[in-house]
């Protein structure tokens, strides 16, 4: 089941990927992960793990705090 809060955390990833200037494709490949993992994460149709969300909020240069919606 979708969340309020997923699809918000996917639109605050979006955001992030694009204010760093990158492209699903290149997000993907320096974070090791599928272009469709990418896009599933960005629409809130998956959740990813910790692990994950350190690993894309260092390439986009924020802090998982400001991709996880309170």
């Amino acid at each position: 089941m979708i969340t309020e809060s997923d699809i918000k955390l996917g639109k605050r990833l979006q955001k992030a990927r694009k204010v760093a200037g990158l492209t699903q494709e290149q997000m993907a490949d320096k974070a090791n992960l599928s272009v469709p993992y990418i896009g599933y994460l960005e629409t809130g149709l998956r959740k990813p793990s910790l692990k994950t969300l350190k690993k894309l909020a260092k390439i986009t240069g924020v802090k998982v705090s400001d991709l996880i919606p309170y």
